[in-house]
């Protein structure tokens, strides 16, 4: 399956494991991560859901 659509909910700790697992989708500012417009998601879909799998605070949603 490929990740459709992907998110971050409010409490992101800026700790950087998102951006370091899919650069290509998370970027890291200096109070939040975002998501990158125009990321190749399908592409990147197993990097995502390993991001959100090992967010700690589990903030990163995603559809599949």
């Amino acid at each position: 399956m490929s990740v459709k659509k992907v998110w971050i909910e409010d409490g992101c700790t800026v700790c950087g494991v998102c951006s370091d697992l899919a650069p290509d989708v998370f970027a890291q500012g200096d109070d939040t991560s975002t998501v990158i417009a125009g990321a190749n998601l399908a592409a990147n879909s197993d990097a995502i859901i390993d991001a959100a799998r090992n967010c700690p605070v589990e903030i990163i949603k995603f559809e599949e």
